[in-house]
């Protein structure tokens, strides 16, 4: 962006609205816009971020850890491609530091400087299992980030590890 000129566009895209946190693990999802959406209740989440991806992300960290009667538990694998581009990092490390029996946060680089401790390379099935709640009824899976990373990385391992698609949400 900070390269652009005056005249220069680009395309963005706003909140779907169609999955809404009602709180206390309690979610509503819509198909569509115009549907009435159903609630779904899910004592862990999952989450995979990739860049940006880690907007929602972080709005429902927020939600959870403002509600001191939410005992919904998070898990975070975000996904990028230095560790210098690590979005909030030092927010989300405090909340793991506040809550380390709630939230779990892991890391992962395209390209690790010397002495990363976290992962490195695109996600896979090694990294969601080190990071995510295992598969189950009760586990919500959330995926925001680039679409080659949803379609190529995150779903096929999620199929591979057995997350359903009925539990999977993506933005």
């Amino acid at each position: 962006l900070e390269a652009m000129s005056i005249g220069d566009t680009i395309d963005v895209r706003g909140p779907s609205g169609l999955l809404v946190y009602k709180g206390r693990g309690v979610f509503n999802i819509k198909e569509d816009k115009k549907g009435a959406g159903k609630d779904v209740t899910a004592k862990q989440v999952s989450m995979i971020a990739g860049g940006t991806g880690i907007t929602p992300m972080l709005q429902l960290v927020r939600a959870v850890f403002r509600d001191p009667e939410d005992d919904t538990q998070l898990s975070l694998l975000f996904a990028n491609q230095t560790e210098e581009d690590i979005l909030l990092r030092q927010e989300l490390e405090q909340v793991q530091k506040e809550h380390p029996d709630r939230f779990k946060l892991w890391y992962t680089v395209d390209r690790p400087a010397e002495g990363w401790t976290y992962s490195s390379g695109f996600v896979n099935s090694e990294m969601i299992e080190k990071a995510l709640f295992p598969p189950s009824s009760d586990n919500l899976v959330l995926l925001c980030g680039p679409p080659p990373m949803i379609n190529f990385a995150c779903n096929p391992n999620l199929d591979k590890l057995g997350y359903t698609q009925s539990n999977r949400f993506s933005y």
